[in-house]
């Protein structure tokens, strides 16, 4: 699907490519590199191909069982090889949040793009009537949150001839969050403004509950059942020309949004209206420690235990250990995010793999510099300069971005495929 070629060199950061030399990725695999014998400089930051796998396949399944549809929030990874694999495995659209990443991801040949946000930038909003108008086989879907919104988008397309109406999503919010209409007069007021161009078709409505506390479930239920209302209040004003798409679900309480937007519920839309319930989760994924692990429905939060598994892992050289207690890592706020927390030591071992330790009680970052971590390690503790420490990150979408190829590696360290990222 994807078609992009990419070719690595010497400035492909981690990966150890020769310099002189550019190689395709399958002639990267197929020099045998493996994370323990020098075929990877450090930092760098990997995928666990079980771990990856293991995750497409169990959100894959999660949304099979319970009847909704998923497109995966594209801004986590930007990385055209595992659109490829979350499409292959079922997921209905590929979500974004910026207009560049919408051209991004046509470029990919992403046939279905979900603009999780407003548009409101005249040349974007040109280049995307454009497209829909030059090419049927392509569906873009955006938000509106308020008549002006709604007339940013009119404006544009009206004055290039649009004959191929946009479908747009009612963006619901809640008071103190992000975008999104305040309450339910609001949101009527904006369905009529969208009602009244040709340039528009109202497709359905939309909501972001992530941001929500993990400790306030009950909010988060009272703000998703919020959205039904509105969606069912809209419905039976015939605010929706055709099938309707409820969307909502980022990674934490994607199950909330199963049992307020779900099949049962949307059955009962008035009139029979034809709707499909469409999660958003992007950090599926890669998975990640912290808030994640603790909230995620396929992990802390699920009945029958973890399923997700963390499959980003920081490999960073021990530089120095200046002081008994301290050790600095040759990692910092260029290699990884830490808008979540810090990353979580997860295993020391030196550099030829052998002799792996858990240290996850034992070692803490406690600082970050641009290209150094402070570590602090008990005293008696044999970690030693040239050593390896093994680190997860609590948040992807800041981590992942900070790296232009990802090496995947098999149970033994092996690289079997590279993945590319175009932010």
């Amino acid at each position: 699907m994807s078609g992009v070629d990419v070719r690595l060199d010497a400035a492909a950061k981690g990966l150890a490519v020769p310099a002189g030399s550019a190689v395709t990725v399958e002639e990267y695999v197929r020099d045998g590199r493996d994370v323990h014998t020098g075929g990877l400089d450090f930092p760098v930051l990997t995928l666990d191909g079980e771990a990856l796998d293991g995750n497409i396949a169990a959100m894959a399944d999660y949304c099979a069982r319970n009847g909704v549809l998923l497109a995966p929030h594209g801004k986590t990874t930007m990385a055209p090889r595992l659109f490829d694999r979350q499409l292959a495995a079922g997921a209905w659209a590929i979500t974004v949040a910026t207009p560049a990443q919408l051209r991004a991801c046509h470029a990919f040949g992403v046939p279905r793009i979900l603009l999780a946000n407003l548009l409101v930038d005249p040349a974007a909003i040109a280049w995307v009537g454009a497209l829909l108008d030059a090419d049927p086989g392509v569906e873009v879907l955006c938000y509106v949150d308020s008549a002006a919104s709604v007339r940013a988008l009119d404006r544009v397309l009206t004055a290039r001839g649009q004959r191929r109406p946009l479908p747009v999503l009612l963006e619901v919010g809640y008071r103190g969050g992000r975008t999104g209409c305040r309450d339910l007069a609001e949101a009527r007021r904006v369905a009529e403004a969208a009602a009244g161009t040709t340039t528009l078709r109202l497709a359905g409505v939309s909501a972001f509950e992530g941001l929500i506390p993990a400790a306030e479930l009950a909010t988060v239920r009272g703000f998703l059942a919020d959205v039904r209302r509105t969606l069912f209040t809209l419905a039976g004003d015939g605010a929706f020309p055709g099938p309707v798409v409820a969307s909502a679900g980022g990674s934490l309480y994607f199950d909330l949004v199963v049992e307020e937007l779900g099949p049962a519920r949307l059955a009962e839309l008035p009139g029979g209206t034809p709707a499909v319930c469409v999660l958003r989760s992007g950090c599926y994924v890669t998975h990640a420690a912290g808030g994640y692990q603790r909230t995620s429905p396929l992990a802390g939060r699920s009945p029958g235990g973890s399923v997700l598994r963390e499959a980003l892992e920081l490999w960073a050289t021990v530089w120095s250990r200046p002081e008994p207690e301290l050790v600095v890592l040759g990692f910092g706020r260029r290699d990884v995010g830490d808008d979540m927390g810090a990353p979580v030591p997860r295993w020391a071992l030196p550099p030829d793999g052998r002799d792996r330790r858990d240290v996850r009680d034992r070692f803490e970052v406690t600082g970050l510099n641009d290209q150094h971590a402070f570590v602090r390690v008990p005293a008696d503790d044999p970690i030693a300069v040239g050593d390896r420490v093994v680190s997860g990150v609590h948040h992807p979408c800041t981590t992942v971005d900070k790296w232009r190829h990802i090496p995947v590696l098999d149970p033994g360290g092996r690289v079997t495929d590279v993945v590319s990222t175009f932010f």
